[in-house]
């Protein structure tokens, strides 16, 4: 394992997608500012602070299941909002409501932008199955397997663990290590034995709470101290620099 830089036990790979496999990350980010802003320029009006597509992502929607995120944001904004049902129309202010309005306007966005791979996070990947290592994506969101379609990586992965598969399993979101625990299990891996790769803080409390073999931390948008703070034992730009050993 020295040649994929992690420690020589790891018989499994458990990798997020948005921000670690996909250029997607900036496009949720992107979709939560403009559902929210939206609301709080409503709701507040012209005085309303928005929502910060940086600060406000990585620590209350990155990561997270959507209608998690939700809470997770307005609560810090000290809101409260009905819980509404899952199918409520993106223009119900409702929890549901809400995670529905950037839903859409993902889908939009990545309909219009296409959707592009990390090179190096597929470099990676393939150096990964090419050792006999088990591959797995475990990722908060719903379209998961239409984003690894339209990336082109679908192929790569043994394993899918997403929102849509969660919530059929009744699989508590990151940072809850169950979705990524659910993963080791369906590659009949030990967690001790697995490793995680993540750029989310969601993602790192994850891997730490399920006692995983190895935490890797991916950062995209120089967070490098928060993603050792929250449990990565080693932070990396993009996964090739895991190549030929440990950075």
């Amino acid at each position: 394992m020295t040649s994929l830089g992690l420690p020589s036990g790891i018989r499994a790979c458990l990798f997020d997608l948005d921000g670690v496999l996909t250029r997607t990350a900036t496009v949720h980010a992107a979709a939560w500012k403009e559902t929210f802003d939206a609301f709080l320029l409503a709701r507040d009006g012209a005085g309303f602070r928005p929502f910060d597509a940086v600060k406000d992502y990585d620590e209350y929607v990155d990561g997270m299941p959507r209608a998690d995120g939700v809470r997770s944001f307005l609560a810090s904004r000290g809101i409260e909002l009905p819980e509404g049902g899952k199918d409520d129309p993106p223009e119900r202010d409702t929890v549901q409501g809400l995670g529905n309005r950037k839903n859409a306007l993902v889908l939009q966005k990545i309909k219009e932008l296409g959707v592009e791979a990390y090179e190096g996070s597929v470099r990676y990947v393939h150096a990964v199955r090419a050792a006999g290592l088990r591959r797995a994506v475990v990722s908060s969101s719903a379209n998961c397997h239409d984003v690894l379609i339209a990336a082109g990586i679908d192929d790569l992965f043994e394993v899918r663990i997403d929102g849509l598969v969660a919530a059929e399993r009744g699989l508590p979101g990151k940072p809850h290590p169950d979705t990524f625990l659910a993963a080791a299990h369906d590659l009949g891996v030990e967690p001790g034995r697995s490793a995680v790769f993540e750029d989310a803080l969601a993602g790192m409390d994850a891997g730490r709470a399920g006692r995983f073999g190895c935490v890797v931390g991916v950062d995209r948008v120089g967070q490098a101290d928060a993603l050792r703070s929250h449990g990565a034992d080693v932070v990396v730009q993009d996964l090739d620099q895991l190549l030929g050993g440990a950075p």
